[in-house]
C-alpha cells in the first residue's frame, strides 16, 4: 500500500515535520511493506515556513531579530523564493513564545509581524505571503501596522501601549503605511474563516485559548470593535465581516485593510507541495493535529486532506491528540476514521511524550487499515 501521512502540528508539541516522522515511525514497525510518502502541511500557522523550506529547494532562509508578543527580541524564520518572501506570524506573535503565566491578549502585539514584513520589503519581494494561526495576540493587527507605519493614538495624541485592550482608548490613526507596500503583492494565508467580531469572531472563539477570562472577553470585544471603527474609514476598506478577518486575533484584518487577498493557508501550502498529485496515486491518507474539532473543518489542515482524498477516492484518516467530533460529523467531512492519543493513553502521557505516542497510536491504527 502507499500511504500518504499529511498531518499538521500538534499545538506547541510536535512540528507538522515531527508529527509526519512520528506517525511514518509508527506505521512503519506495523506495516514495514507500505511506502509511506510524508507530506507534512500547515494551514499558515507554525510550522509555515518549515514546510515551504522543504518543498522549494531554491528558497533563502533568513531569521531576522524582532519583537515577540511581549516586545522582547527574538529571532524569526522567513523564506524568500525568487520575489515572494513567505512570512510565519506566529515565529513572531506565536503562542509558543510565552509560558502559561505570559499569556494575556489584552497585553500582546503583532508588532513583530509587521517587522518581518518590512523586512521583506527590504529584500526587496514584490509578493508578500503571511501565515497566519497560533497567535497569542487579539490586537486586530494594530501592533503590524504600527510597525509599517501607522499608529493608533488616544484623543492626547499619545500612542497606545501594545495590546488588544488599549485599542478601547484609540482616538485616531496616524502615519501612512510604508509607501513599498502599494508595489507588492499582499496575501493573507488563513487557517479560519473567523470574522473579526461576533460569536464566532477573533475574541469569543479564540481569546480563550490565549489566556483571556470571560470578563476579558468582553473588553477586548469591544476594543477590537472600536478599532474596525477606526480602521476602515483609516484604510476605505470595510474588514470586520470578511471570512477570515479574525484569524490570529484579527491580525487578518489589518492585512486586509492594507489591501491583501485572502487565501486559505492549507490551500496555498499543498500547491506547494502538490498534495493533489501526491494523494491521487495513494491507497490511504493520513492526516492529523493537536485537536481535532469543529474548527478543524473551517479552513484548517485536516478539511483540505480530506477534501482532496475524497476528490481522488481515496480513504481519509485523522489520528490527532485529542476528537472531539463524532462518527457523524467525521463521515460528512469525509474522514473515515478519526483516533485519538488521549483516548489511547490519557492526556497527561500524551503531552508527555508527545512523539512517542503519536507512533505508537500510528502503529495501532496501521494495524487495523493496512493490507501489507
Amino acid at each position: 500500500m502507499r500511504i500518504v501521512l499529511a498531518p499538521d502540528g500538534f499545538g506547541g508539541t510536535l512540528s507538522p515535520v515531527a508529527a509526519a516522522r512520528a506517525l511514518a515511525a509508527g506505521w512503519a514497525t506495523a506495516a514495514p511493506r507500505d511506502d509511506l510518502c510524508l507530506v507534512p502541511l500547515s494551514d499558515g500557522g507554525p510550522g509555515f515556513v518549515e514546510v515551504l523550506a522543504a518543498a522549494l529547494p531554491g528558497s533563502r532562509e533568513l531569521r531576522p531579530t524582532v519583537d515577540d508578543p511581549l516586545g522582547r527580541p527574538v529571532e524569526a524564520a522567513m523564506l524568500l523564493d525568487m520575489s515572494t518572501a513567505w512570512v510565519e506570524s506566529a515565529a513572531a506573535c506565536g503562542l509558543h513564545l510565552l509560558s502559561s503565566a505570559e499569556r494575556d491578549p489584552r497585553r500582546t502585539t503583532t508588532y513583530g509581524v509587521g517587522q518581518l514584513v518590512r523586512a521583506a520589503l527590504d529584500e526587496g519581494a514584490t509578493r508578500i505571503v503571511v501565515g497566519l494561526g497560533g497567535s497569542a495576540t487579539d490586537d486586530g493587527g494594530a501592533g503590524l501596522l504600527a510597525a509599517l507605519g501607522m499608529t493608533a493614538v488616544d484623543r492626547a495624541g499619545e500612542q497606545l501601549p501594545a495590546g488588544g485592550a488599549a485599542l478601547a482608548r484609540a482616538d485616531r490613526l496616524e502615519g501612512t503605511p510604508d509607501p513599498r507596500l502599494a508595489d507588492v503583492e499582499l496575501l493573507a494565508a488563513t487557517d479560519v474563516e473567523a470574522p473579526l467580531l461576533g460569536p464566532t469572531g477573533a475574541t469569543a472563539v479564540f481569546a480563550p485559548q490565549k489566556g483571556a477570562r470571560p470578563p476579558d472577553l468582553r473588553e477586548l470585544e469591544a476594543a477590537l470593535r472600536r478599532w474596525a471603527d477606526l480602521l476602515e474609514p483609516a484604510l476605505g476598506v470595510r474588514v470586520r465581516d470578511v471570512p477570515g478577518a479574525g484569524a490570529a486575533g484579527g491580525l487578518g484584518a489589518a492585512l486586509l485593510a492594507l489591501g491583501a487577498r485572502r487565501e486559505p493557508g492549507a490551500a496555498l501550502v499543498g500547491d506547494a507541495v502538490r498534495l493533489a498529485d501526491q494523494i491521487a496515486g495513494s491507497d490511504l491518507v493520513v492526516t492529523g493535529e493537536g485537536t481535532f474539532d469543529a474548527t478543524s473543518l473551517t479552513g484548517k489542515v485536516v478539511s483540505a486532506v480530506a477534501a482532496h482524498a475524497a476528490a481522488a477516492g481515496v480513504p481519509c484518516l485523522v489520528l490527532a491528540g485529542q476528537v472531539r467530533l463524532g462518527p457523524r460529523e467525521c463521515a460528512a467531512a469525509g474522514i473515515a476514521g478519526a483516533y485519538a492519543v488521549a483516548d489511547r493513553v490519557g492526556l497527561s502521557a500524551a503531552l508527555a511524550d508527545p512523539a512517542g505516542e503519536l507512533a505508537r497510536l500510528a502503529e495501532q491504527v496501521a494495524r487495523e487499515w493496512s493490507r501489507t
